[in-house]
C-alpha cells in the first residue's frame, strides 16, 4: 500500500507540500517566539512582534493579534498613529502597550515634549510618556501569526491542526523508510 503511495505523483507532490508547509509555519513561530524572548524584545533589523493582550484598542485589534512593530525616528510620529510602548507610570509601569496618539504635551515638571497615548475602547486618557519609551510604529496586523498563535493557543485547534498533521507527517515519514529498508532488502536477496 505504501509503495502505491509512494509512485503516486500527486500524492507525493502534496505530502510534501504539506511537509514544507507546517515545518516553515513551525520555524517561523519558534524563531520568532524564542528570539524575542532571549533577546527582551529587542528587534531584527528594526522590527518587533507583540501580542495585544487586551481590548483596549479594539476594534482595530483584538485580543491575541499578533501585530508587527517598526522602529521609527521619534520627530516623525503625529496624531493618529498606534505605536508601542513601555509604560512608565502608575499601572502601566513596565507594561508593554500599544495605543493611539491622541496628542503632544509639554510635562509641567521637565518642560519636555510628551506624548498623550489612549486606547480606543478607553474612556481614559494614559499618562504623558516619555519618547525615549517607544519601540517603534505599529505596521500591522500579521494575520497569519495571529490565526496561527490563536490556534496553538486552542486545545482542539492545536490538537486537529497542528498535533495531527505532524503525527501524520511523522508516520509517512517512517513508512518511507520502512518501505526504502525493505526495498533495499529485497535487493540485495535478489543479488
Amino acid at each position: 500500500m505504501f509503495k502505491c503511495l509512494k509512485e503516486n505523483k500527486i500524492f507525493n507532490y502534496i505530502y510534501g507540500s504539506i511537509k514544507i508547509l507546517i515545518s516553515i509555519m513551525i520555524f517561523l513561530y519558534l524563531f520568532l517566539l524564542i528570539f524575542q524572548r532571549l533577546s527582551n524584545n529587542s528587534s531584527l533589523f528594526g522590527y518587533r512582534v507583540f501580542q495585544i493582550a487586551s481590548s483596549s484598542m479594539s476594534p482595530d485589534y483584538e485580543i491575541g493579534d499578533v501585530i508587527l512593530v517598526k522602529e521609527i525616528n521619534i520627530s516623525s510620529l503625529s496624531i493618529g498613529d498606534d505605536i508601542t510602548y513601555l509604560g512608565e507610570k502608575n499601572e502601566m509601569s513596565n507594561k508593554i502597550v500599544t495605543h493611539r496618539i491622541i496628542g503632544f504635551e509639554n510635562d509641567p515638571v521637565s518642560n519636555v515634549e510628551m506624548i498623550r497615548t489612549k486606547g480606543i475602547a478607553n474612556s481614559e486618557y494614559d499618562p504623558l510618556l516619555s519618547k525615549d519609551n517607544v519601540y517603534g510604529k505599529v505596521q500591522c496586523r500579521l494575520t497569519i501569526m495571529t490565526y496561527l498563535n490563536k490556534i496553538i493557543r486552542n486545545p482542539f485547534g492545536f490538537f486537529f491542526l497542528i498535533f495531527c498533521p505532524f503525527v501524520v507527517v511523522i508516520f509517512l515519514e517512517v513508512a518511507d523508510t520502512i518501505v526504502e529498508f525493505r526495498s533495499e532488502r529485497e535487493k540485495k536477496s535478489e543479488d
